[in-house]
């Protein structure tokens, strides 16, 4: 489904900061080392902020609750769908979220020492007039009370007055910030300076001298290599890791006694009935469409020529036009023209208002003109489907395979502890014999390591290194099955021989001369240049002459990195001139300015005003940043704030409130 159509659009954003309200301050005491250091009163308190000594000992502080951070963490969640089922990443979020929410409280705990309020009435002229005015107050018109709070808690998953309340705290530290950073100003010259180094560009030929390249070059004999073996003995002490040999039989679901389980009739009719919410379908419509883009403030004579273009597309369809065809060559949706306009199923509420309105109530195959804040659709609604339960007959097979699934996961499990059992009794070799099972000794194998005779042996060799040589037999999966095994044998970490470890010494002599060498080598190529031809002397030295395009600061070029970071002298060079030596990392560079553009007189008083706003915005963030981080400090060295520490290790409930 097409981005833009779904109602992810200012309003959204401006919900996402009210629940996440300290993100606006750009995250500038995140994590503050040492902040987690006492216990909160009530069991669903996250966190406590107190304004001064006394409040913490008459418990009048103000809290970050459970529920607001466990709200927050599952909106950060819906950011990062691949990590709901991963239990290390939905704590850390949880964490991130309630260290955000603590950090805004402190700011808005300061606030109020220093008398900076919101009131009802600047939340109200915020709905008007801020990001969301344009949802609320379409036209100006309110949407109604009831259409208000079915927005706020869909959108939000919150109440309305959490909502009000989470928007007033954002007016207060915006307003904190602007009190904070009312003298934060930058001269005029500063301006210019800084437009006129950001703006300046750059064309130069560079010559590489390539480390991969030069490393091949380092060749020492078996004397140079042996000598500095013998130097750096302690290096290679245990250059050998210790290993294990695991001797062990395996299973697959295949040889379960008695086969693969399968899931009776009235066991999937049992599981239907218990889990009927999962077979509901919602109310749909699968639709198709040709956008006509017209942007924002177009004038009369631009809206009425996307009109008649969507119009006229619209009779072509009508009259057996080709959609793959003509979504490919007018469509200004980039998701769906490659394919046909098709958006799939959509459910009601989840489109524009407008575009919603269409596939719900136009007729099936009606082909219709449909204007948005995006601008004209041609749109098709090919299938409908009212809610309803998928019956039996179509879970069918996707119960069977769950059961069957749940099944041959329990049988495996109590036959790997009945083969443990036997194992620790009559040992390895008789269980498997008596079972038709393979035993196998694996080579030694390293932490980390494989075992080539299993489809997965992560497990089996991280149990292998948790238990000692002649342990009772463990249990480890495989990826396909479990394998019952014990270790056989240790060797412990130890120091190779050289012949052993020859390929690996050379590596490390050649790492160690490599950006000696390197530098050497770009040094004589940066003389070379200076004294004579700059293409000579690449040649001279083996080195690849390269041209950059006209660039600036921020350009990554290629064998070369980010110009401003590496060599940012480059831009106070001039034409003509040639760079010192320039370590690249891998390379070596040293460069020639063919070219440089700096802006006019002209261009920076044009850009003037708008740079003056950016550098005045950027010191007053940084300003802010210094005084939150500030006063976090003071917080936690006064030990102000109190954690629950139960609460800081639940996770986010990933449904409802």
């Amino acid at each position: 489904m097409i981005r833009f159509l779904q109602k992810d659009t200012k309003m959204a954003k401006a919900i996402y900061i009210v629940i996440i309200g300290a993100a606006s301050i750009g995250m500038v005491v995140y994590l503050i080392p040492g902040l987690m250091n006492s216990a909160a009163a009530t069991p669903d308190t996250y966190a406590e902020v107190f304004p001064h000594w006394y409040s913490k000992i008459l418990r009048t502080g103000d809290t970050v609750s459970l529920q607001e951070v466990q709200r927050a963490a599952r909106q950060q969640l819906q950011q990062y769908p691949q990590y709901a089922d991963n239990p290390m990443i939905l704590n850390f979020m949880t964490q991130q979220a309630g260290q955000r929410l603590v950090q805004q409280q402190i700011l808005l705990t300061e606030a109020d020492k220093l008398g900076v309020t919101a009131t009802n009435d600047d939340v109200k002229k915020f709905l008007h007039t801020g990001m969301m005015g344009q949802t609320i107050f379409p036209n100006g018109n309110y949407i109604g009370d009831a259409a208000y709070t079915n927005l706020v808690n869909t959108r939000a998953n919150m109440s309305v007055a959490d909502f009000e309340d989470g928007i007033r705290r954002q007016i207060v530290i915006d307003r904190l910030m602007k009190l904070i950073t009312a003298s934060v100003s930058v001269g005029d010259q500063e301006v210019r300076d800084s437009y006129r180094k950001e703006n300046t560009k750059i064309k130069f030929d560079y010559a590489v001298i390539n480390g991969d390249d030069l490393r091949k070059t380092i060749n020492p004999s078996d004397a140079e290599l042996q000598a500095f073996f013998q130097k750096n003995q302690a290096r290679y002490a245990n250059a050998v890791p210790e290993q294990r040999t695991i001797t062990y039989f395996a299973f697959t679901p295949n040889q379960l006694p008695g086969g693969i389980p399968q899931p009776s009739q009235q066991e999937i009719q049992s599981y239907y009935n218990q889990h009927q919410s999962e077979y509901q379908v919602p109310k749909q419509a699968r639709s198709r469409h040709i956008l006509i883009k017209v942007d924002a403030g177009a004038d009369a004579k631009t809206d009425a020529a996307a009109k008649a273009k969507a119009e006229d597309i619209a009779k072509q369809l009508r009259n057996g036009g080709n959609w793959t065809e003509l979504a490919k060559k007018n469509s200004d949706d980039p998701g769906s023209k490659d394919s046909g306009g098709e958006l799939g199923f959509a459910q009601p509420g989840r489109m524009v208002p407008e575009f919603d309105k269409a596939i719900f109530n136009n007729k099936i195959g009606d082909i219709a003109v449909v204007k948005s804040q995006f601008g004209y659709h041609v749109v098709q609604v090919e299938e409908r489907q009212d809610a309803h339960a998928q019956s039996l007959a179509e879970v069918t097979d996707t119960i069977k395979a769950t059961l069957s699934r749940q099944s041959v996961s329990q049988a495996e499990d109590n036959y790997a502890k009945q083969l443990q059992q036997e194992a620790a009794s009559k040992g390895l070799q008789a269980t498997a014999a008596a079972h038709h099972l393979e035993l196998t000794t694996t080579p030694p194998v390293a932490a980390g390591g494989t075992i080539s005779t299993l489809p997965d042996g992560a497990e089996l060799v991280s149990k292998a290194f948790q238990t000692n040589k002649g342990d009772k037999p463990q249990t480890a999966t495989t990826g396909e099955g479990f394998a019952i095994f014990q270790v056989t044998d240790i060797t412990k970490a130890h120091a190779p021989t050289f012949a052993d470890w020859k390929s690996h010494v050379l590596d490390d002599f050649r790492n160690q001369q490599l950006p000696g060498l390197l530098n050497a080598k770009t040094q004589e190529l940066a003389n070379k240049a200076k004294a004579g031809d700059f293409a000579k002397a690449a040649k001279e030295e083996g080195a690849t002459v390269k041209t950059s395009d006209l660039v600036g600061q921020s350009a990554q070029v290629p064998d070369f990195g980010a110009v401003g970071q590496l060599a940012p002298q480059l831009f106070e060079m001039k034409p003509g001139d040639v760079s010192g030596p320039i370590n690249a990392g891998r390379t070596g560079v040293v460069a020639k300015i063919d070219d440089k553009v700096a802006p006019t007189d002209q261009d920076i008083q044009k850009s003037f005003d708008q740079a003056k706003e950016q550098m005045v915005d950027q010191r007053r963030n940084e300003a802010f940043s210094v005084f939150a981080a500030n006063v976090a400090d003071t917080y936690k060295k006064k030990n102000l704030i109190a954690y629950n520490a139960k609460a800081m290790q639940q996770q986010p409930d990933q449904g409802g409130q």
